[in-house]
């Protein structure tokens, strides 16, 4: 099992392409924990701002009436992708995985499937 700043620096140093990460508490906008160096934006802002994203998720899938749980959420920029990982378990309840990886260098299947695995060892 491994503590938040154990998974931040994996995260940042296996998975190809990452520039910055956070465990975010989307209840309350709060990173629990940042690591890495972002020029274009601060990590702190960029997690309190994908909390109104999860939220606004929730909210539609509520509507809908969907019970289906949220796996993550990838938005797309021209230079960046930046991927949201809900942290599924009892100790990760109200709390996600903030990915920020440069486009020219991720393979989004592998920062998936690597940001999947440093959740299951995540020990909170």
């Amino acid at each position: 099992m491994a503590n938040t700043e154990t998974a931040l620096k994996e995260a940042l140093s296996s998975i190809e392409g990452a520039t910055g990460v956070a465990l975010v508490d989307y209840t309350s906008g709060m990173a629990l924990g940042t690591m890495g160096s972002t020029k274009s934006f601060d990590l702190n802002v960029a997690a309190a701002g994908n909390t109104d994203v999860i939220r606004a998720k929730m909210r539609t899938m509520e509507h809908l009436g969907l019970k289906a749980e949220i796996e993550d959420i990838l938005i797309t920029l021209s230079d960046q992708y930046h991927l949201i990982r809900l942290l599924s378990g009892r100790s990760g309840n109200g709390l996600f995985l903030y990915l920020v990886l440069d486009a020219r260098r991720a393979n989004l299947a592998m920062a998936r499937h690597q940001l999947r695995r440093i959740e299951e060892e995540l020990e909170v």
